[in-house]
């Protein structure tokens, strides 16, 4: 996210001012959040139908696919893509080069997935396993055609077009995914669905943003594109290793069942930070690299990204915590009860992770993406030896091993890019409290709410309406009575009025 002011200068190209060029970060981010919530919505009803027909062992086989194919899938050059987007100028024949590098490093990835799927069913000891990846290769094939696009068109804020083509493919792998799970596919409908997914948007942003390009394989001159490029890669490696870990641990020591509850809980618990907080990244990256020569203008606008976004994420995650056991209930059926204990740890450490990730855009914009390396790096570092601990008392106690790895990530992540962006541990402490503290607020009286109504037995549906309506009212008052200020910022906000001086 970027300043809105006036005050700050030359944060357009050319004579473009500061107020036209906020207006078109606005308008983006709009388009961009507002087609993934609704893509989601589609995206939702579909699982919630779907999730009802397949059986909790066969997302624990899904789960253990993932694993392999998102080790492999930070290799698919998306980096190298993304260097387009930070770079001050760019040619033809640079376009060119990236989309060479994508065909080949996603061709070979794809083959190696292939080849090498009957080792990762032996690792599992689940023979299906080889099957589902042979198939999922194919989605490396359709990477170039996705990125290419994405990023030209993310480097000119044009997110209005993706947004169409986005909402199209949700279409596609929702349709996919109800029809295979009423035609009895069981686990292959998890695989079929991001097959049609993946290949409706590339299809579809290959046409819209008109680059039918020829690629070049001739990559001489390219080393801005590679060494940005290595530097996104290696912390795209790092991330992976954390936020895989926890399943690629578990899934030799747990039965799929088991397994499945666990990997469906982190699902539910990361919707927010990982369906809605990346598309705001997408923003934030070319919209950062516009003003990168205006430190003032960065530093302002990153605390008003962590100020805002906490404003809707912490009363979101501390809700989904008091609220999880009549939600899950009610959503998936009481198969899927065993989520609950694991959906409310995670969720409340992924407030944190939620403002951990904000970090990177930045730091890659200002042009050291080896900052967001290493915080990566620390990432690979202190998530898999806190499951590995964890992993003793079982699922539960991976559970808590994010409670106590997310802080820490935190810490290490201010403590390396904090003074590159020009602010303080406080500063953004400062930023989290006039959502957080309201929402830790909230979260105790449905709590208590929750307890005081459990005697008199009310179905899981209406307990979920009541504890949900609590939940929204009491946070509202709180921030009414409490952070009137914060509330304001984001009425003016939504409403496009002007914003005051950031000094």
């Amino acid at each position: 996210m970027v300043s809105e002011s006036a005050e700050f200068k030359g944060i357009g190209t050319g004579a473009e001012s500061a107020e036209a060029f906020g207006s078109r970060v606005r308008s983006a981010v709009i388009w961009r959040s507002g087609s993934q919530i609704l893509a989601q919505v589609i995206t939702w009803a579909s699982t919630l139908l779907v999730i009802r027909l397949l059986d909790p062992a066969d997302y624990g086989l899904f789960a253990m696919t993932q694993v392999v194919l998102a080790f492999l899938a930070f290799l698919n050059g998306w980096g190298f893509a993304s260097a387009l987007v930070q770079s001050d100028s760019i040619d033809p024949f640079r376009i060119r080069q990236a989309f060479g590098l994508l065909l080949v490093l996603n061709g070979l990835l794809a083959a190696i997935q292939f080849f090498g799927a009957p080792f990762a069913a032996a690792y599992y000891g689940q023979p299906m396993v080889a099957d589902l990846l042979r198939v999922q290769a194919l989605l490396f094939l359709a990477t170039p055609f996705i990125a290419l696009p994405e990023v030209m068109m993310s480097r000119a804020l044009d997110f209005r077009r993706q947004a169409l083509v986005n909402l199209l493919a949700a279409l596609a792998g929702a349709g996919t995914a109800l029809g295979c799970a009423l035609a009895g596919y069981g686990v292959w409908t998890l695989v079929y669905a991001p097959l049609a997914m993946f290949w409706t948007r590339a299809i579809g942003l290959t046409l819209v943003a008109r680059l039918l390009v020829w690629p070049s394989f001739d990559f001489r001159g390219c080393g801005q594109i590679v060494g940005f490029g290595s530097a996104i890669l290696f912390s795209q490696l790092f991330w992976l290793v954390q936020s895989q870990a926890d399943i690629f641990i578990a899934g030799r020591r747990f039965e799929p069942h088991a397994l499945g509850l666990y990997a469906e809980a982190l699902f539910l618990a990361q919707i927010f930070m990982a369906k809605f907080v990346p598309p705001l990244n997408e923003v934030a990256f070319p919209a950062y690299s516009r003003i990168k020569h205006d430190r003032a203008a960065v530093r302002w606008s990153f605390l008003k990204t962590v100020r805002v976004l906490m404003l809707v994420a912490a009363p979101f995650y501390c809700g989904l915590a008091v609220v999880a056991a009549p939600m899950v209930e009610t959503l998936f059926g009481t198969k899927w009860l065993g989520m609950v204990p694991y959906i409310q740890l995670i969720s409340l450490a992924l407030i944190l992770m939620t403002v951990q990730i904000l970090f990177a855009p930045v730091t890659n914009a200002l042009g050291k993406p080896s900052l967001s390396m290493f915080t990566a790096l620390s990432g690979a570092i202190i998530f898999p030896a806190a499951f590995l601990i964890g992993a003793q008392s079982g699922l539960i106690g991976m559970a808590w091993a994010w409670l106590v790895a997310a802080p820490l990530l935190l810490l290490v992540t201010t403590r390396l890019s904090a003074p590159l962006i020009g602010v303080s541990l406080w500063d953004v402490v400062r930023a989290m409290l006039p959502g957080l503290a309201p929402a830790l607020v909230m979260a105790i009286g449905v709590g208590f709410a929750a307890e005081a109504i459990r005697p008199f037995g009310l179905a899981p549906p209406l307990r979920l309406a009541m504890l949900a309506a609590l939940g929204v009212a009491l946070y509202g008052a709180l921030l009414w009575l409490l952070e009137r200020e914060a509330l304001a910022e984001v009425i003016r906000l939504v409403l496009r009025r002007k914003l005051p001086d950031p000094a």
